[in-house]
Order: structure tokens, then C-alpha cells, then sequence
């Protein structure tokens, strides 16, 4: 019956254990539901500028807090999404963006990882087609007598 108990309660407290902890602190909650899922939603599209990959809405730094507490103060003022996001990009640039925009200042970030990518497969290609090469035209050089000897005599060891 024990077992039976404890399989129960960890069935249903796993999920509640698995799902993420929200940064969010209480104070910072507007009272408008509707207005707290935008900034909920904004807070999720804005990198923390000190924890790097993490959005503002899952981090816990004082920066993140700092940045929620704009983002619903923009809100509040009366701002648009957009106004809200052209606001902070304004003021932090567009690494404060989760997904920067494609434009000329990013190229770099969007195409990098591919120009890298292309460039380590040509470089590996290369260096396979030469060993190839080399491999085929038999560049080996011959065994010594004393060498070949000592091949012969580790041959015959394994039969």
C-alpha cells in the first residue's frame, strides 16, 4: 500500500517539479491579466544581458528584474508591443533581442555559423582527398631487413 502511495504522489508531483521556476516576483505582477500575459510574452522574446541565453522572464538577475519592471512600466504607459520592444532595443541594442532581426549589423550572426560550417567540411575534404592521394600512390617506404624480420616473426606468433 505504501508503494502504491508514494507511486501515486511522485506520478503527480513530477510534473509540478519538472516545470521551469519563473522569475517573476510578486510585486512586479501588474493587476490586469491581459496586460501581465503581453509582458509575460515580451519578457520571453528579451535576452538577459548578464545571464546571456536566458530570457528576462527565467532569470533571476538584478538586471532581468530591472529590465521585467521597464518592460511593464512601458506597458503601463500605454506602449505597444513593438513600442515596447523598439523602446529597449533602443536603449540595449539588438543583443538585448532573443532573435535579432536580419539586417546589415547582424549578417554576421545569422551567417557565420554557416560560413564556418562550410569552411570546416571543405578543409576536412581536403585533407581526406590528399590522404587519398597519398594512400593511393603508395608513398610508404619499404621495410628494412630488420624491420621485415621482426613483421615475420610477430606473423608466425599469432598462428
Amino acid at each position: 500500500m505504501r508503494a502504491l502511495l508514494l507511486a501515486v504522489l511522485l506520478a503527480f508531483s513530477t510534473p509540478v517539479l519538472s516545470t521551469p521556476a519563473l522569475a517573476v516576483q510578486p510585486d512586479e505582477v501588474l493587476p490586469d491579466p491581459a496586460m501581465e500575459a503581453r509582458a509575460r510574452e515580451l519578457s520571453k522574446e528579451l535576452r538577459c544581458l548578464v545571464c546571456q541565453n536566458q530570457s528576462i522572464d527565467d532569470s533571476n538577475a538584478p538586471l532581468a528584474r530591472d529590465l521585467r519592471v521597464l518592460v511593464r512600466q512601458r506597458l503601463t504607459a500605454g506602449d505597444d508591443n513593438k513600442g515596447v520592444l523598439d523602446y529597449i532595443t533602443a536603449r540595449y541594442g539588438d543583443y538585448v533581442l532573443l532573435r535579432p532581426p536580419f539586417k546589415a549589423s547582424t549578417y554576421v550572426l545569422w551567417i557565420g555559423p554557416f560560413v564556418v560550417l562550410l569552411l570546416g567540411a571543405a578543409g576536412a575534404a581536403l585533407f581526406l582527398r590528399g590522404r587519398k592521394r597519398d594512400i593511393a600512390a603508395g608513398d610508404t617506404a619499404p621495410l628494412t631487413p630488420d624491420e621485415r624480420r621482426r613483421l615475420d616473426r610477430l606473423l608466425s606468433e599469432d598462428r
